[in-house]
């Protein structure tokens, strides 16, 4: 099931705190980034983020999920309501993250 506009416009409205939030869209899901560097997606009208330790500390009982067959675990974000905790999240993922590869 691919994820719907409606949804994905929905959680960037929510993200709307953090500057240089952008997405791509994917095969029918959508590929969130911060700052050039990948902390997530929407997979199925879930909101997914990348498991790293600031994740796992703010988000400790989150349930693993797979974004689509074949991929890595990520996070399932079910508080996608709290503006403040989702800045806090993610600011914190993206500053775990490597810089993006130049080419």
């Amino acid at each position: 099931m691919a994820s719907s506009k409606e949804y994905l416009d929905y959680i960037l409205d929510q993200l709307s705190l953090i500057d240089g939030i952008t997405y791509r869209a994917m095969m029918g899901e959508y590929i969130l980034y911060c700052n050039g560097k990948i902390f997530g997606g929407i997979y199925d009208n879930r909101f997914l983020v990348k498991p790293t330790k600031s994740a796992l500390e703010r988000i400790p009982d989150a349930p693993h999920e797979l974004p689509y067959e074949g991929a890595n675990e990520m996070l399932l974000v079910e508080n996608s309501d709290d503006r403040d905790f989702l800045r806090e999240l993610v600011t914190a993922i993206c500053k775990e993250l490597p810089d993006k590869k130049k080419k």
